[in-house]
């Protein structure tokens, strides 16, 4: 029974290391610790733009540790924010970049939506896009 569990933390890990590398990759980038940083906003800055339940489906197509990112510091008492315009959503990614002031939030939120509509099904990326206002839509691939 031990080493199973521990063959699923292998797992999540490997999984979440490929997640790390595909959006370094589309992000012109070798460098797995801004691409972490960008997951991490994009993710949460969608999260709470969901409806709870919403949040919750995609949140189970996560792989385990990319899934406690998500959920990183989360309280849903008052979600979905109502921010309609993509600036809006662009300003809580630049908030997770502080240190660097000329950070391109678009280009970040664009490599995080490519992968997430990669590597999550269809129709759960449709469900998402579907909520998100126009302004939002157009930053998915």
């Amino acid at each position: 029974m031990a080493a199973m569990e521990v063959e699923v933390i292998d797992t999540t890990v490997q999984k979440t290391y490929t997640w790390l590398k595909e959006i370094a990759e589309t992000l012109g980038t070798t460098d797995r610790h801004r691409a972490y940083r960008a997951l991490r906003a994009v993710l949460h800055a969608l999260r709470d733009r969901l409806p709870v339940d919403e949040a919750a489906q995609l949140g189970a197509q996560l792989p385990m540790l990319v899934r406690g990112i998500y959920y990183e510091g989360w309280d849903p008492s008052h979600k979905p924010l109502k921010e309609r315009h993509k600036e809006e959503f662009l300003a809580h990614i630049r908030r997770d970049f502080r240190d660097e002031p000329a950070v391109d939030a678009e280009q970040l939120a664009r490599a995080v939506f490519t992968v997430l509509s990669r590597r999550v099904t269809e129709g759960e990326i449709e469900d998402v896009k579907h909520i998100l206002p126009k302004e939002l839509r157009e930053l998915w691939p």
